[in-house]
């Protein structure tokens, strides 16, 4: 057996890496960790979703505060924000967490960490800091950066992208984002709560493309309704630098052509995987723009080489970086085979109302040429709904032909902690009249879950069929009153 310096060395500290190295270490593999970085944590946590959702929830107080009428308050108009006080509270909020990613903690656990730009020399080896470190394995988990698009003027225009939005001196006055994916519509209405005119910027017809059209409609009028523009059906043809503003020139499916100006530009049109500068070319392990080519085990074209995390594509979420590098750890640590499975990804958009799925949304049944049916229930009839001033929303079940639930979607409040019951349900594979019997407490937003389920029950129970055996067992003499 060759002589390595580590049994396993990682590239990459983000949600991956950092949950291979966590293991590894502490089940006894001599354990190298790998970050580009100055810090540990990945963009998650210091581009992302930690000061993403900290960042909503200012927004969402912020609006709370101009919004008291609604609750029966005196109406006030609260002063302009200091956006860097804000920035001040997004960064305590990560130093906190990032305690947990500390460099101190993984070398406590028996990790080795290093920093630095790494670059395979053979399939064994890269070189970092001048010097050559191998490893019997290795697992590369560098993450992905925000997609560039090619559009005339952009090198020569100052634009944002997810690792300058979350630490600006002040507040824009205007915005203009290009993309409306998750992470567009979040910015989008957190600026606008805070003050800013939004316009966002789509090419398709539809915010939000991966989710069902009739959900997307919904997120996209209760933005619009708090002052943020859609432009739908609209290509960016260039843009501009004009000194204290930035011009987009756009063009709509009609082919008329608008100039826009505001403050500021976000790009947000998609990831990219961070492949560059790793030798990969080198030790021939394939990639595209795409990310880098694994299979379901998540090796790649080295059998003792793995990848995982937003550099092989896919789903690109925290959650699932880190059950990725479970089956790593469970490949390369244990040799026990496993392969990821991406049937039950629960995802979320953390708008307001929020929209949380898992399993198949109806786009997805249709591609796939299932048979279902759709089951509803809408917010304005949930009381707690009602009590909190949250009505906009619904639950929607798919049902496969047998009865068994296919995806569920949940669009309103709290969305993505709704959708854990059916996590644990659907995971579990916990039949519905267990839902349907279960005691929920009143009044939560959670009675929506037992309410749907109830619904498909309650066609069932009081359906003519049984009534008439009822009848004939017991003489029931039917209704006190009819209609």
């Amino acid at each position: 057996m060759a002589n390595y310096d580590y049994d396993l060395g990682i590239i990459g500290g983000g949600a991956a890496g950092l949950t291979v190295a966590s293991g590894a270490a502490q089940l006894g593999a001599k354990t190298l960790l790998v970050e580009k970085e100055t810090a540990l944590g990945g963009d998650c946590l210091h581009y992302g979703c930690v000061p993403s959702k900290t960042l909503l929830k200012t927004a969402h107080v912020y609006h709370l505060m101009k919004n008291g009428p609604k609750f029966g308050l005196p109406a006030i108009t609260p002063p302009a924000v200091d956006f860097r006080q804000i920035a001040a509270r997004i960064q305590s909020v990560i130093s906190v967490i990032q305690e947990h990613d500390s460099v101190a903690r993984f070398n406590k656990l028996g990790t080795q960490v290093e920093f630095g730009d790494p670059i395979f020399t053979d399939e064994h080896a890269i070189r970092l800091g001048g010097k050559t470190i191998s490893a019997r394995a290795w697992v590369i988990a560098t993450g992905s950066s925000a997609t560039i698009p090619p559009i005339v003027g952009l090198p020569t225009t100052p634009y944002l992208t997810n690792r300058d939005i979350f630490s600006l001196e002040r507040l824009p006055a205007t915005l203009i984002i290009l993309g409306c994916g998750p992470i567009s519509v979040e910015m989008a209405q957190a600026f606008c709560r805070l003050g800013a005119k939004v316009t966002v910027i789509q090419r398709s017809d539809q915010i939000l493309s991966k989710e069902d059209r009739d959900m997307a409609q919904i997120v996209q009028q209760a933005l619009e309704e708090e002052g943020v523009t859609f432009l739908l059906n609209t290509a960016v043809v260039r843009v501009a630098d004009l000194g204290n503003e930035r011009e987009v020139v756009v063009q709509n499916a009609a082919g008329v052509t608008m100039h826009l100006a505001a403050e500021a530009i976000l790009v947000a049109m998609g990831r990219s995987p961070n492949v560059e500068g790793l030798g990969l070319e080198k030790i021939d392990v394939p990639f595209d723009h795409k990310g880098i080519a694994v299979n379901r085990s998540l090796r790649t074209s080295h059998r003792h080489i793995y990848a995982a995390g937003d550099v092989i594509g896919g789903y690109q979420f925290t959650h699932v970086a880190g059950y990725e590098g479970g089956v790593v750890l469970s490949n390369a640590v244990f040799h026990l085979p496993k392969k990821v499975d991406y049937s039950l990804v629960p995802w979320c958009t953390y708008t307001h109302p929020g929209l949380a799925s898992i399993g198949l949304n109806e786009k997805n049944a249709q591609k796939a040429g299932l048979d279902y049916t759709v089951w509803c229930e809408e917010f304005s009839n949930n009381d707690r709904g009602l009590a909190d001033g949250e009505s906009v929303g619904r639950i929607k079940l798919l049902l496969g032909r047998k009865g068994k639930p296919l995806g569920v979607q949940i669009l309103g409040p709290q969305a993505g902690e709704l959708l854990n019951e059916w996590v644990a349900v659907m995971n579990g594979g916990v039949g519905l009249s267990k839902i349907a019997s279960a005691i929920h407490p009143y009044p939560t937003l959670g009675e929506i879950n037992k309410k749907v389920v109830g619904s498909i029950f309650s066609k069932k129970i009081f359906s003519a069929p049984v009534r008439q055996g009822l009848k004939f067992f017991f003489g029931f003499r039917g209704p006190a009153r009819k209609e």
